[in-house]
């Protein structure tokens, strides 16, 4: 019998809700409809815990960061620079893809994922 078949749903809290979900789909275009955002099934999601001690979600102090999968991460980033939206100026490229890292309004540590691009792509 499985029993985690894969991640479900992601919750935090947030001081205004209706300010921060405005935000969420102006820059990163996740829109809510029904109460909730359902984002498309990908090939899979990673579930991963960090030492408490960790600084990976500084300057953040939330608990919490949620990885986004992009298409296009410069593109992306391009657009939220014009819309200021503040940008960690570090990156990593690498064998997993391309990883860059934003702040949301409440202060919260967004990371984008370009996964690699496929041989056949």
């Amino acid at each position: 019998m499985a029993r985690v078949t894969g991640i479900g749903g992601v919750f935090f809290k947030a001081e205004d809700p209706e300010k921060l979900y405005a935000w969420y789909e102006k820059h990163l275009g996740i829109t809510r409809k029904h109460g909730f955002v359902s984002l498309p099934a990908q090939d899979f999601t990673l579930w991963s815990l960090f030492k408490k001690q960790s600084d990976y979600f500084a300057p953040s102090v939330s608990q919490l960061m949620i990885n986004y999968r992009v298409e296009d991460l410069d593109g992306l980033l391009e657009a939220l620079r014009e819309e200021g939206v503040p940008i960690d100026p570090k990156r990593d490229d690498g064998e997993y893809g391309r990883f860059a890292w934003i702040m949301d309004p409440e202060g919260n540590k967004i990371e984008l994922w370009e996964p690699p691009k496929t041989p056949d792509a």
